[in-house]
């Protein structure tokens, strides 16, 4: 067996700068067979993509995946198209009570190979003030300049 858990096809450090974490989950894709060979190459992008429920279901919006080159001339591949995700009852239950009653939002922050499938981890975030954003900066610089004396030292 496979000594990895998974392998990382794409991470979305604008959520984690944009966002406070509190939650995370685990959800499949439904996806095309265009879509997994362009994943397998990387070609994907989801900065700017978030999680909409609507009608007891999950839905990617804003995640484009490139196609290759070399697709199938009787495909017509849409980069930006809406992607079904795959969850149970219960956590789309539980995400839609933490959207609606807390006010919360649902950004995907990472895309990863879990078993040969694409999986998405998705989280239950709250948006952070300008303030926020700026302390986090500030400590990502003071850590950066602490290892350089460290190292020099």
């Amino acid at each position: 067996m496979n000594d990895k858990p998974h392998k990382t096809i794409a991470l979305n450090k604008r959520a984690r700068f944009e966002y406070q974490i509190e939650e995370r989950l685990e959800a499949g894709i439904a996806l095309l067979g265009w879509e997994v060979k362009a994943l397998r190459e990387g070609r994907v992008q989801f900065a700017d993509s978030y999680v909409l429920l609507k009608d007891n279901e999950a839905f990617l919006f804003g995640c484009q995946i490139n196609p290759l080159q070399t697709a199938s001339t009787h495909v017509n591949p849409d980069p930006l198209r809406t992607r079904r995700l795959l969850l149970h009852r219960k956590q789309i239950d539980q995400l839609k009570g933490a959207v609606e009653r807390k006010g919360k939002t649902v950004v995907p922050t990472a895309m990863y190979w879990l078993k040969g499938r694409a999986k998405l981890e998705i989280a239950i975030a709250t948006g952070k003030k300008q303030h926020d954003k700026r302390r986090t900066e500030r400590d990502r610089d003071w850590e950066r300049s602490k290892a350089r004396i460290l190292k020099h030292s």
